[in-house]
């Protein structure tokens, strides 16, 4: 069987995974979110932290509860980097330093995970587990929620409640993230991920609760690195790690559990606006930018453009070679497709045009079908700017799933889009400006490309990095965390305004003048809308970058 051969079969399995999945996975997520009975642990939660499970937010009252929940994380897992010295398991670690918990706690709180230290040498066992493990927990079930609550703005009519973050925060992790996370980690374990809490083996993604089911932290974090699409790890190589990954087949299942949710959530919104079709034709789009990545990234490696790889036949730097160029690729793809950020092979390394795959994806938006929860929310927005665009040449007020897209639903949507671009390119061009960019390990378009994709991928809350840059330092660290910050928090006040809009209108009924939404010419026109936005964003970027090293 050659290489190609293997690299088509490992993809297509990892198709019909998810379209197996996509139903069943999507209607439990449905009766999770919508359902109105309380389980006894979720009720002691909430008489815990004194919320009543039974009242309604409106949109406001949703992101202050979102900004504050977060807000305190931040200063919770600031100061317990800065005190873990005093702490038990600390492995002997120092605090870390001033810039660099500021950076952390943002990256984790942010669902980002950006690491810019070495786990195995920089942090204690308790601080990554009680501190950054369940951060990657509830960042990923923050994600959802507002997801969820833009749904609900769609579904909705006359009312400006969109549920209860507490109620949807609870039941998201208790009921999805931390079931699944066992249950993933205990055929990880199979697999022969390691499962101890010796030094040197663990890898920062689960929460403590998860850890004492399954006997240690190293499996189960595994698992929810993915599911919760966080690409923190304790090894600096990540999933090319033995420990981590140790076979390929361990390989299909953390790009399988990475992808499983995003791709799940199109049925929950077909659910609760009551029209399956409409969750379909999302996931359509969803899948048509995926595969056109998944492709074009193995085209691009297996090609081998370059000197160094025509001579040898492959383009091999960078990559395990227990998986290969072919599914060291595909990981690639998916983990800059969803908001995961973990990688199996070094992405520096690439060819100049298969290492822009990965930077041209968190460009979408990651919106295919990216994080869990951001990526629902990013392609409705981008749903929401389609319409106007069609309603636009035909002369009608353009309506979504019975909503009508007004000015001020699509200034939100705008103001949505433009916040990541300006985060990324102000901030690529601030480095150049002071100096930073000398940090970068090559000159050229390539040092380019490697700045661009620093900031990107914490503009767009990825955490993945090209690995050819030095960013431990008070200016990168600084700069970083202030666009993962902005990143996340300013497109979730946004999404959330926008859903509190839709909620207060009154349903608009289908006419013979209506666009359907759920058919494949509105699909074809949400994929070029989302393709031309970011050609016309991110182009000259690029330019300068991997396509100038590629040519």
């Amino acid at each position: 069987m050659t290489t190609t051969t293997a690299g088509v079969l490992f993809a297509l399995s990892l198709v019909a995974a998810l379209v197996a999945v996509h139903k069943p996975f999507g209607d439990y997520l449905y009766r999770v979110v919508a359902g109105t009975r309380h389980a006894r642990v979720e009720r002691v939660v909430y008489r815990l932290v004194g919320v009543d499970p039974a009242a309604g937010q409106t949109w406001g009252v949703y992101a202050r509860a979102v900004l504050a929940f977060s807000a305190v994380s931040i200063l919770f897992l600031y100061a317990f980097q800065r005190v873990q010295n005093h702490l038990w398991l600390s492995l002997g670690f120092a605090p870390v330093v001033p810039h660099g918990a500021w950076n952390t706690a943002v990256s984790f709180v942010t669902n980002t995970n950006w690491q810019w230290y070495s786990g195995e040498s920089t942090m204690g066992h308790l601080v990554q587990m009680a501190g950054l493990a369940v951060q990657n927990f509830v960042s990923a079930a923050v994600g959802i929620a507002v997801a969820v609550a833009l749904v609900r703005g769609f579904a909705r009519g006359r009312t400006g409640e969109l549920g209860n973050f507490w109620v949807d925060l609870t039941r998201i992790a208790l009921r999805v993230l931390l079931p699944v996370a066992v249950l993933g980690a205990l055929v990880l374990m199979l697999g022969g991920v390691v499962q101890n809490l010796s030094a040197g083996t663990d890898v920062t993604t689960l929460t403590g609760a998860a850890q004492t089911i399954t006997g240690g932290p190293v499996a189960s974090q595994e698992v929810i690195k993915e599911l919760g699409t966080n690409g923190g790890g304790f090894y600096n190589v990540n999933s090319a790690h033995p420990f981590e990954n140790p076979t390929a087949w361990t390989n299909w299942l953390e790009i399988f559990l990475l992808l499983a949710i995003p791709f799940s959530l199109p049925r929950v919104f077909g659910r609760m606006v009551g029209q399956n079709r409409q969750g379909y034709a999302i996931a359509a789009v969803m899948a048509i930018l995926a595969v056109a990545s998944v492709a074009l990234t193995n085209v691009f490696e297996l090609a081998g453009h370059g000197t160094v790889p025509q001579a040898v036949g492959a383009a091999l730097e960078g990559k395990e070679v227990r998986f290969g160029v072919s599914d060291s690729a595909t990981f690639a793809a998916a983990t800059t497709l969803t908001s995961t950020g973990a990688v199996n092979s070094f992405h520096d390394s690439y060819t100049a045009l298969g290492g822009m795959m990965p930077l041209v994806n968190m460009m979408l938006g990651e919106v295919a079908p990216g994080g869990v929860g951001s990526g629902l929310y990013g392609m409705l927005v981008l749903a929401v700017i389609t319409v106007f665009v069609a309603g636009l040449m035909v002369g009608r007020t353009p309506e979504y799933v019975g909503k009508k897209i007004g000015a001020r639903e699509i200034k939100l949507a705008s103001l949505y889009f433009l916040v990541t671009p300006a985060l990324v390119l102000a901030g690529t061009a601030a480095a150049f400006a002071t100096g930073n960019n000398s940090t970068a390990l090559n000159a050229g378009p390539h040092g380019l490309s490697e700045v661009l994709y620093a900031f990107t991928s914490a503009s767009n809350n990825n955490g993945s990095a090209f690995a050819g840059i030095t960013v431990g330092t008070p200016w990168w660290n600084t700069a970083l965390g202030l666009c993962m910050l902005l990143g996340r928090f300013l497109p979730i006040i946004f999404v959330l305004a926008l859903a509190g809009s839709l909620a207060r209108q009154v349903p608009t009924p289908t006419t013979g003048g209506t666009l359907p939404t759920h058919r494949p010419l509105f699909v074809g026109m949400v994929v070029g809308v989302t393709v031309i936005l970011v050609a016309l964003t991110f182009l000259p970027a690029l330019a300068l970058g991997p396509l100038a090293e590629g040519l």
